[in-house]
């Protein structure tokens, strides 16, 4: 090697040198938080965006199938359990989205609430590991909500009013005597119990079956909605959540 030439560097310092640096001044780290809020923002706006369009579309196709099933006493009222099956499989997508939509939503306001809320009024400087939980959630990610929590979460927000009305409208479906065709003209407006257990038939399956089996579904539906953890503050006066 002639004398002149400067020494090869070693591997390590050339990983250094193409290697990102750390914010080495208070304005570096300030541009760092700043872009990196707006990142988890993004991430977190686009989640949310996710979860209202699986909403609704859960609307649309009550909506649509209502309207499918009373507009005419020859529609089948398997249409509407169709319609609750169909509701049941876009609650537990949504329930998926919701707990991604959750990982990023506290790290946001795990930011705003201790970081940016000091900047505009502070109130006794920031604790030294104020950060920690975003950088955990940073190298290993895990979600802090339960498939479970999530589903019963967004079940009691939206989507038991959905099936409420869904209810209501198959009661109306197998008991109203302008809802079915088999009843003879001018018959009376109430239809006999045996008749309801008769009209709520679906195919091979008996309708007494078939009222336990929704008995049981609304059953596990109302046990979904009215469970509420008591470590989640949604339900606090004033509290604002999603």
């Amino acid at each position: 090697m002639p004398a002149d030439m400067p020494p090869l560097p070693l591997p390590a310092e050339a990983m250094r040198r193409g290697s990102p640096s750390l914010p080495a001044t208070p304005v570096e780290t300030i541009n760092t938080m700043v872009h990196y809020y707006r990142g988890e923002l993004g991430r977190m706006a686009g989640w949310r965006d996710r979860i209202d369009r699986t909403t609704n579309w859960a609307i649309t196709v009550v909506a649509a199938l209502l309207s499918v099933s009373l507009s005419t006493p020859t529609s089948h009222h398997g249409v509407l359990l169709f319609a609750m099956l169909l509701v049941t499989l876009l609650l537990l997508i949504e329930a998926r989205r919701y707990r991604f939509f959750d990982v990023y939503r506290a790290r946001v306001r795990q930011l705003e609430r201790v970081y940016f809320a000091e900047i505009l009024n502070p109130r006794g400087g920031l604790a030294a590991d104020w950060a920690a939980p975003i950088a955990a959630s940073l190298r290993e990610p895990e979600f802090l909500i339960s498939y479970r929590d999530a589903a019963c979460r967004r079940l009691r927000r939206n989507y038991c009013w959905m099936y409420l009305i869904l209810l209501l409208a198959w009661g109306l479906k197998i008991s109203s005597t302008s809802m079915q065709t088999s009843v003879a003209p001018g018959r009376d407006m109430a239809i006999a119990f045996e008749h309801v257990v008769a009209n709520a038939a679906l195919g091979p399956i008996g309708g007494g079956v078939v009222l336990v089996l929704i008995a049981l579904f609304y059953a596990l539906i109302a046990y979904g909605s009215l469970r509420v953890d008591l470590s989640d503050t949604e339900l606090a006066h004033g509290s604002v959540h999603v």
